[in-house]
Order: C-alpha cells, then structure tokens, then sequence
C-alpha cells in the first residue's frame, strides 16, 4: 500500500493543541499528489496538460488526537471507480506510530480539463497510474462523471 510518513507541525495545530481539522485535509492532499508525482504525474505534468485533480466532495472521520511532532503514516487507497476513470474515490488514513488510526478522509476526485473547464476522463498513462493504487476492501465501481 502506497503510504508516506509525516510530521504533525506547529503549523498543523490549533487552540486546543491538537492538529486542526484542516490539516488532516491538508496531509492527505500532500500524499495524494506525492502519490501522482512518484508514477509520472508531478505538477509540471499537470500544468503541460492543462488537466487537474478536483476534489468534489471530502469526508473527514476522527478517531484520536494528533499533536504536536508526532509522526503519522497517510496511506493512500482507492476506494472507489468509474470504469473511465473520470471519478474516483481516495482513501487516505492516518495512523500513528503505533498503527491506531487517528483519522480517515475519504475524498471523490474528478479531473477538471483546465481549459474547458469541466470534468473529463484521464488520459490512458494517468488512468493506469490511478488503477495502479491499492484498492480497499470495500472498493466500489461508480458511474462515470460524463454519462448524463
């Protein structure tokens, strides 16, 4: 399973001294494009085919609290795709060292033609970057973002 170890930092915290909410966004967004980048899409890629990952929708499940310098591992797994690719789902967890998870975020992705500005299927080498990730165990087939 495609996983990177992180760092809950100063930035990451809140009033109440444990990682604000939007940082766990901010981490799995981080691993997400990591995971892009490592199998031939950095953003430079991106940019060169006016396309780009766009979130839809977010579910964001706590379970323990993070603070601060405490070391995480985010997985990344795909939860969920259209046969076309052009809508997915990434499940991103947060565990501690330990392997207890602390949060899951639970994104559905589209790819967002830049130029046109709406939702399209990935070219082949993208798709097979994405159908290259872990599935989860719960994985789902969804409908396509083109059809209707």
């Amino acid at each position: 399973m495609y996983s990177k170890s992180m760092i809950a930092g100063w930035g990451d915290m809140d009033s109440n001294a444990h990682m604000r909410n939007s940082a766990f966004l901010d981490k799995a967004s981080d691993v997400r494009m990591l995971f892009f980048a490592e199998h031939g899409f950095p953003v430079s890629e991106f940019a060169r085919l006016r396309l780009g990952p766009v979130v839809t929708k977010d579910e964001l499940e706590y379970r323990r609290e993070v603070i601060l310098l405490q070391t995480l591992t985010v997985t990344l797994e795909i939860a969920g795709m259209a046969p076309d690719g052009s809508r997915f789902v990434i499940r991103n967890d947060l565990l501690r060292e330990d392997g207890k998870l602390c949060a899951r975020v639970t994104s559905v992705v589209g790819w967002l033609d830049l130029v046109a500005r709406k939702l399209v299927a990935p070219p082949d080498a993208l798709l097979a970057a994405v159908r290259s990730a872990d599935r989860t165990s719960d994985f789902v087939e969804l409908p396509s973002a083109l059809a209707g």
